[in-house]
């Protein structure tokens, strides 16, 4: 036997051991993930592995757990929640913006993220809801669901994940995520608040939320998308005029025709053909990956990267090649139940409410602040999907609704000496920030910046908006 074999034998012993042994210190030793494929070696832990949130019909989700770079003990968790609705936290959040992985352009290993956020907190990122990536229902009807469902379902899967990491159940709370997650989150904390009113027991120690680029009103948020291609040169003025003179967005709805008119609907498929296919609308100044090309470099073993402004705009397609391996889904501990379809950043069997994309957020955000928790909304500015210019009005009028003074004047924040964006704060407990030159997802696009920016969030910290000195 050779010294790697008896290496490998060695690490099998241990691992059989830990899983022997079951939870110790508060953490789950089967859901320890011993070691990913081509990872590069680390000093923190990951787990990984499934709730059952009922039993009765086999629906399960995915969870993948990070433990922060030092320290973990004392700095908080975060929980974070891509949105979609119905896309993957682990192909989003985790290892293509705030997870301490990103994809190697060939696909087969990871590579490190310098700038990954369990440099501040614990992570945890959950597939939800099921039918997402790795979480699963044996029950085809539960694939056809809304926000209700899915805030209910995470508050159970909370339940069932701080029993695996009793540890845990004490730490500060934060709940984070992008998007649709601003119907995610906002409902899940209005879940969670509800639990500790009623409990006499364990009670959630929600300490913030922070949202980047959110859907919380349509009215708002659509028409912000065609006044960004206006503003930034992808439409005429002509086309850009007819949408402002023709289009009524006070009761947009989700799902189609939108309940706008004719014209309406005509004047917006005419923008949406201007601004083309060739446009990545999560970040308009990205040059876009062409999936025919990069797919094949994959599977001839190439590297498929490709470098626009400093991001590499493939990365999508080298994480689904990555997650797709049978030994990445062993390390893992992921579709144990050997589920008929590949892995995909979005789902293709979920059935979704389009009627959910209405609700409007803002009064649950409402009561949250009530409760003096504090709520950032964050947005990169290069994106037109759910640009600032809505999401800036939609905090400015909760700022109005809950009687909040402005208590940190509109100003620039800086982060190494560089403006890092705008941000205002109004009653201390709700924040507006954009993030310069980032895009939909934030810390894809700007990851320096984006750390920044939560590393103060989960600190209690204000941006900085004082002016650096020359020295």
């Amino acid at each position: 036997m050779g010294s790697r074999d008896i290496a490998v034998l060695v690490v099998g012993l241990v691992v059989l051991f830990l899983i022997s042994i079951g939870n110790v210190n508060g953490y789950p030793m089967e859901d320890l993930v011993v070691n990913l494929p081509g990872q590069p070696k680390v000093d923190f832990r990951q787990f990984a592995g499934y709730i059952d949130v009922d039993i009765k019909t086999g629906k399960s989700l995915f969870y993948y757990y990070v433990e922060a770079q030092g320290d973990a003990s004392k700095k908080p968790l975060t929980l974070w929640l891509n949105g979609g609705p119905g896309c993957s936290s682990m192909g989003g959040g985790a290892f293509t913006e705030l997870g301490p992985f990103f994809p190697r352009g060939d696909g087969r290993a990871l590579r490190r993220n310098p700038k990954s956020w369990n440099k501040a907190s614990n992570l945890l990122f959950v597939e939800s809801p099921a039918g997402v990536g790795w979480s699963y229902s044996n029950t085809t009807s539960d694939y056809t669901t809304g926000d209700a469902a899915t805030a209910r379902d995470m508050h159970l899967f909370l339940m069932g994940w701080f029993e695996k990491f009793p540890e845990l159940k004490s730490r500060d709370l934060y709940l984070t995520g992008e998007s649709y997650a601003g119907h995610y989150i906002p409902q899940l904390a209005n879940a969670l608040l509800d639990h500790n009113k009623y409990s006499s027991d364990f009670k959630f120690n929600i300490k913030g939320l922070a949202i980047g680029n959110p859907l919380l009103n349509l009215d708002k948020d659509v028409p912000a998308t065609y006044e960004y291609f206006w503003s930034h040169g992808m439409i005429s003025d002509e086309v850009g005029l007819t949408i402002m003179n023709e289009c009524s967005f006070d009761d947009y709805t989700f799902d189609s025709p939108h309940n706008v008119s004719k014209s309406c609907i005509s004047a917006i498929g005419e923008a949406n053909a201007i601004v083309g296919n060739y446009i990545d609308n999560y970040d308009v100044i990205l040059d876009v990956c062409y999936p025919s090309l990069v797919e094949q470099e994959l599977r001839l073993r190439k590297m498929a990267t490709k470098i626009s402004v400093g991001v590499d705009v493939c990365m999508s397609y080298e994480r689904r090649y990555y997650f797709n391996l049978p030994e990445v889904q062993h390390a893992l501990h992921a579709n144990r139940t050997g589920l008929n379809y590949s892995w995909s950043m979005c789902s293709s069997i979920l059935n979704y409410s389009d009627t959910d994309g209405n609700i409007d957020i803002l009064p649950i955000l409402k009561r949250i602040i009530q409760h003096h928790i504090p709520v950032w909304i964050f947005s990169g500015d290069q994106d037109s999907v759910v640009p600032l210019l809505g999401s800036r009005t939609l905090v400015r009028k909760l700022a109005q609704d809950l009687n909040f003074k402005i208590t940190l004047p509109y100003s620039a924040w800086f982060h190494k000496k560089q403006v890092g964006g705008w941000v205002t704060e109004y009653g201390n407990l709700l924040t507006f920030a954009t993030v310069r030159g980032a895009s939909h997802m934030v810390p894809y696009a700007q990851p320096s910046r984006a750390l920044h920016l939560f590393s103060s969030f989960v600190s209690g910290r204000s941006l900085p908006v004082s002016e650096p000195s020359d020295d």
